[in-house]
């Protein structure tokens, strides 16, 4: 009797079931975190810089002349606990809610701190790199996967690839260069330390996050880099929003350029380092490459105002806490830009412990606003392991139409 109901109703039956497919899928969705949160658009990243593996810090929670070794590792232990922190009600993108997922861990360089003896070998900084941040991060994004590693070289990882002019133990160790290379552009035969060439094997890439334009580049946008970016930005539309991250501030460091006086080698006198390809143009630096960048500014803030849909910048280098808009020499053009701080060599954490900190960045693809939270992730000294407490927050538009 059942059996012929079932087949004189047929329709009633394939709504029953299709009702069934959608509660176990719909479950399913909710279950790997498909659904969590109030809105998919929702990108949620966690951004620091400047590890530098191989030196110590002189207090850290109750010790002194700690190494980079833990004190990363206790960083990392706490940005494991960020999705189950409550955000605050600062009107930002998704204020007053859970932060549920993270989707994305993002590091832009100085992994290993430059080899001047007596530090340990970038091969050495290397190995703990890999295992605080790629093999103890717990972090899973919206999609029910592991957040993914995103990284960006600095200047000390440059110098142990190139050499330096003062004395390094080994002269030359590419190890991070090689593998942040290999791990972000996944070329079909990867590099080695033999074959790592750094004239060529610039470690520059982009992909589009739901219509946001995600761009990393090497330490600074010279004259050489923006041919790389204007390549890239040309297979973008000029209304999407563009955010660039690198371990250079906007204004540079004017020993970071290549020597302008022939051979054009590395001095310790001028202490030009030539870790961009671009030779500088304002004189010798006379007193520790402190010397103005002003028109290799002016290049870049040209390249700005050709292409307004860059909206924002991210950097490490100098580090502190600070959420601020880029001018250019001039005061004529105007980019968000958001400095973080170092575990290790912050400009006030190194001070004040209480000040370490890294950033919650936020991003609502679809209403295209961006809202950055400052992560203050030790303010409790004597305590091993706590949750972060937020510290300053700052939510901007990125849409391309709207005036920074």
């Amino acid at each position: 009797m059942r059996l012929a109901l079932f087949i004189r109703q047929p329709k009633i039956s394939v709504i029953i079931i299709n009702f069934l497919l959608t509660v176990v899928i719909g479950t399913f969705y909710i279950q790997k975190g498909y659904c969590q949160g109030k809105s998919p658009a929702v990108i949620n990243m966690v951004f620091t810089s400047d590890a530098h593996y191989g030196i110590t810090r002189k207090n850290f929670r109750g010790d002194t002349n700690v190494t980079g070794r833990q004190v990363n590792a206790a960083m990392i232990r706490e940005i494991n606990s960020v999705p189950n922190l409550m955000l605050p009600a600062d009107g930002g993108v998704g204020g007053g809610n859970k932060v549920t997922a993270v989707d994305y861990l993002i590091q832009t360089g100085d992994i290993a701190n430059r080899m001047e003896i007596p530090i340990q070998s970038a091969a050495i900084s290397w190995a703990q790199f890999e295992t605080d941040y790629m093999q103890s991060v717990k972090l899973t994004g919206h999609n029910g996967q592991p957040a993914k590693l995103l990284l960006a070289p600095g200047n000390h990882d440059i110098s142990n690839a190139i050499g330096f002019a003062k004395p390094m133990k080994p002269l030359t160790d590419p190890t991070s260069m090689v593998e942040i290379y290999n791990l972000m552009l996944k070329p079909k035969i990867p590099l080695t330390n033999a074959t790592y060439n750094y004239a060529a094997d610039k470690i520059n890439y982009a992909f589009n996050l739901k219509g946001i334009h995600m761009m990393f580049i090497t330490l600074w946008p010279d004259s050489a880099e923006r041919i790389w970016i204007q390549k890239d930005l040309d297979t973008v539309n000029s209304k999407a929003p563009v955010i660039i991250f690198t371990h250079d501030q906007p204004t540079s460091e004017s020993k970071h350029f290549t020597n302008p006086l022939p051979p054009y080698n590395m001095t310790a006198l001028n202490e030009f380092q030539n870790l961009v390809a671009e030779h500088y143009k304002e004189g010798p630096v006379a007193e520790k490459g402190s010397g103005a960048t002003d028109i290799e500014q002016r290049g870049f803030v040209r390249f700005l105002k050709a292409h307004p849909n860059i909206k924002a910048y991210f950097h490490g280098n100098s580090n502190w806490n600070e959420f601020y808009v880029y001018q250019g020499p001039d005061k004529d053009v105007k980019l968000n830009t958001f400095r973080v701080d170092s575990p290790m060599k912050g400009d006030l954490s190194s001070k004040d412990e209480k000040r370490l900190s890294f950033q919650l960045i936020s991003m609502d693809t679809e209403k295209q606003l961006l809202t950055v939270r400052e992560c203050l992730w030790n303010t409790k000294p004597n305590i091993k392991s706590q949750k972060p407490a937020f510290g300053e927050s700052v939510t901007v538009s990125l849409k391309v139409d709207e005036a920074n």
